[in-house]
């Protein structure tokens, strides 16, 4: 199945983030696995009618932390998961998601099993994606 994305311009979201974010989400609900080939970065900007600079700095920075990797001659592809980060480093750098995450739901009014619901029903479909 070929990987489809959906870029939102004017967006506050950058659009090489909304790239890198929907390569991940791919991946975690294994919509594409390890030594599946991406687009190529002119073949996706083309799709996307963006720059192809924007597709280069999201595939170098997937690149970067060893999702993606380059293999010459060949193309982009999905790389082999491995641990890259220590589970102190993986936490580190969720932390400021979910601060952010849990602001905004404290700004809007949630309680906080509200909170819980709503990311438990984001996370269910990511289980049964990933078990089929």
């Amino acid at each position: 199945m070929p990987l489809s994305f959906q870029i939102t311009t004017g967006s506050s979201t950058p659009i090489y983030r909304q790239i890198i974010d929907q390569i991940c989400h791919a991946i975690a609900t294994a919509a594409i696995t390890a030594g599946e080939q991406v687009p190529s970065v002119r073949a996706l900007a083309e799709q996307l009618l963006i720059n192809p600079n924007t597709v280069a700095r999201s595939y170098n920075d997937l690149i970067r932390d060893g999702i993606l990797e380059p293999q010459k001659g060949r193309g982009v592809f999905v790389a082999q998961k491995r641990p890259i980060y220590t589970k102190a480093e993986r936490l580190r750098r969720l932390q400021p998601a979910l601060d952010a995450f849990v602001n905004e739901a404290t700004y809007l009014g949630f309680a906080p099993d509200e909170v819980r619901d709503l990311l438990d029903s984001r996370l269910r479909p990511l289980e049964v994606e990933k078990r089929t």
